[in-house]
């Protein structure tokens, strides 16, 4: 369920979504073929619209941005077991008779598709402009040397900018002199601390010393090099564990891909060299789901959905209130 969760939560927040369509009923007695979930505004907020499909009529419900969620995994747990999300460059088909083992495929799309015409989307300025080169965009493949975003990397392009946006809200909070310290935890191929490298240093004219840290060699080494070319001198990839790794301190702390226990770990060091800002999205929860030993059989953690779900929330609540109580 989780990858199906994921995998939803991806296309939601590239800002390329055009659709989702849950079809394929569990059972003949659902009174509705299909569903059809679309963004939309509705009096300046961002929302779902669903779409219920019956036999002889449609009908519609607004769901709140933040509960989308919520409803997707009740209806593919309880009523469909086939998913298509439509972006603007792909098409995502999963098949999920069994929640927890999913098939799922993607196909390009061969010509842009309109993403979901929504008043924030015909207003929205981009950090990063399509049509204006961008070095480090150029060099990963995402943007011709003329500054045309490539349509397969479109949603690539919009996710980038949605994080420099929070990067954006951030700044004010940075020290507003010196040099900007930054460790990168789980910086896998690094697209998003390339980019913030470039809002720092070239929009915004900060001096900074950016580390990206990860366990694997050839994605560190592809970095470095990607860093040397480009010029970036103050951009450092580093091979290591979170839970090994030494600093004198951080303005900001990033980890957007530091799985289970690696999330708390960066979280410590945050907190230990008083870090102005934390990007964190926590994945991959799985200790407390292991130590929750049985029985439980009488117990509504029974049910692996509903256990996972709960020391997922559990975890990160936890990781919330130690934060509060450490001033954030």
């Amino acid at each position: 369920m989780k990858k199906i969760i994921q995998t939803i939560l991806q296309a939601s927040d590239s800002g390329s979504l055009t659709k989702i369509i849950f079809a394929g009923k569990r059972k003949k007695s659902l009174e509705y073929s299909k569903i059809t979930l679309r963004p939309v505004t509705i009096r300046g907020e961002y929302m779902y619209q669903a779409e219920f499909h019956f036999e002889k009529k449609v009908t519609h419900q607004n769901i709140p941005y933040h509960e989308m969620i919520d409803y997707a995994s009740q209806w593919i747990c309880e009523d469909f077991k086939q998913i298509n999300i439509l972006t603007e460059a792909e098409d995502i088909q999963i098949l999920a008779a069994d929640p927890e083992n999913p098939r799922i495929t993607r196909r390009a799309y061969k010509k842009l598709r309109k993403a979901a015409v929504l008043d924030h989307n015909r207003k929205k300025h981009y950090i990063i402009e399509d049509g204006k080169p961008c070095d480090f965009l150029i060099k990963l493949g995402v943007m011709s040397p003329e500054g045309k975003v490539f349509q397969k990397h479109y949603s690539k392009f919009r996710q980038i900018n949605r994080f420099l946006e929070i990067a954006d809200d951030s700044f004010r909070d940075l020290p507003s002199q010196g040099t900007l310290r930054i460790i990168d935890f789980g910086c896998g191929k690094s697209y998003l601390t390339f980019a913030l490298y470039y809002y720092l240093r070239v929009l915004k004219n900060r001096d900074v010393a950016i580390v990206g840290l990860d366990l694997k060699k050839d994605v560190i080494e592809f970095c470095n090099k990607t860093a040397q070319e480009l010029g970036y001198d103050d951009l450092t990839f580093l091979t290591g564990d979170i839970a090994d790794y030494e600093s004198t301190g951080a303005d900001m702390v990033v980890t957007l891909h530091a799985c289970d226990t690696a999330t708390d770990y960066a979280l410590i060091n945050a907190v230990k060299w008083h870090s102005r800002v934390i990007l964190s999205v926590p994945c991959c929860q799985h200790e407390l789901f292991s130590q929750i030993k049985e029985p439980v059989n009488d117990s509504y953690l029974k049910y692996g959905i509903l256990k996972d779900k709960f020391t997922e929330i559990l975890t990160d609540g936890l990781r919330g209130l130690k934060l509060e109580s450490a001033g954030y």
